[in-house]
């Protein structure tokens, strides 16, 4: 795939995660190689860091930390040689940004997870965001920022395989492990969860699983996968995400919601776009029939993650959540 190509696809990706459209098709614009994408990425990270650091205001200076993070994170999703060093600057910038914008939020890991919980500490109900196969805590912004404006608590993670524990860790199938996991360290006693993507898929087995699990949304989330059907740039990523091609192909295997999706007993909202369209990936509308309180919500001009049509989804899916948990 040609750089222009792989900017085009991943555009609408890259402004639903906050990216300036214009900074991004300067960036991608000058790429005359796909293998330029990780340093160019990085560069445009150290740039914002560099305002960060000159800023005359600490509010200023964190919006240019929380602007870099997303920029080395999505130098994570080219080829970059430096993809753990991006991953780990990604989570500091994030880090750095909050230090200064919201002074209250907490870094809580455990073996399997590493994240920030936002919000008042009173907040009503705590939603954990649950990204996907090559995402990361820092890319969701819109969606822990309407959840955050709702008066609920935030705890966006990595678990394994994912951001910063990417380098160190492999992809996981029984997700629910983590999740409780989670759980057990906020010392919550229900938890919201909406996944994204791969994170879609982590967020049904986990509700399937456990019962502290209140409520759940996925997005672009799959049903289903099938190893052979899969293009091959999503077998190389999942290949290198579980740590070999063998273990890939167990894991995909072990992606299909059919058993699982009738145990689901919390209300669910399964939103899709009807142009996410990847061999091999079955969309979520058979998890939506499936599970008892199941809802399914298809916007037909919707891409995968739903970036191109955030107007149709964005806040009723946040407003779902928030009726749901109080």
């Amino acid at each position: 795939m040609s750089a222009a190509d792989f900017a085009a696809a991943n555009f609408s990706r890259a402004t639903g995660a906050g990216l300036d459209p214009h900074e991004y098709q300067r960036v991608t614009g000058e790429l005359t190689d796909l293998d330029q994408w990780g340093q160019a990425f990085m560069r445009a990270a150290g740039e914002h860091s560099a305002r960060a650091e000159q800023a005359a205001t600490a509010l200023s200076a964190g919006e240019h930390h929380r602007v870099a993070a997303r920029w080395f994170h999505f130098a994570t999703l080219g080829p970059n040689r430096e993809q753990a060093a991006a991953a780990a600057q990604a989570d500091a910038a994030m880090g750095r940004a909050l230090e200064l914008l919201e002074p209250d939020a907490r870094r809580i890991e455990g073996p399997g997870f590493a994240g920030w919980l936002r919000g008042a500490a009173d907040a009503a109900a705590t939603v954990i965001v649950v990204p996907g196969l090559d995402s990361g805590k820092e890319e969701f912004h819109d969606m822990s920022a309407a959840l955050l404006r709702r008066g609920l608590a935030v705890f966006a993670m990595d678990g394994p395989g994912q951001g910063v524990l990417a380098a160190t860790s492999v992809v996981r199938a029984d997700y629910h492990h983590v999740i409780g996991q989670v759980i057990d360290a906020l010392g919550a006693e229900s938890v919201g969860l909406v996944g994204l993507s791969l994170g879609g898929y982590y967020v049904a087995e986990s509700a399937a699983h456990d019962t502290r699990v209140a409520a759940a949304a996925t997005v672009s989330g799959p049903f289903r996968l099938e190893w052979d059907a899969l293009p091959p740039p999503v077998q190389e990523l999942l290949v290198q995400r579980a740590g070999g091609q063998e273990a890939a192909r167990r894991f995909a295997r072990q992606v299909d919601l059919s058993a699982l999706a009738p145990r689901i007993a919390c209300p669910l909202l399964v939103v899709d776009g009807g142009q996410d369209v990847i061999p091999g990936v079955t969309n979520g509308e058979p998890l939506a029939r499936l599970a008892p309180r199941g809802e399914y919500l298809l916007i037909p001009h919707g891409d995968h993650l739903l970036g191109n049509a955030r107007a149709d989804w964005l806040a009723a899916t946040a407003d779902r959540l928030h009726g749901e948990l109080t």
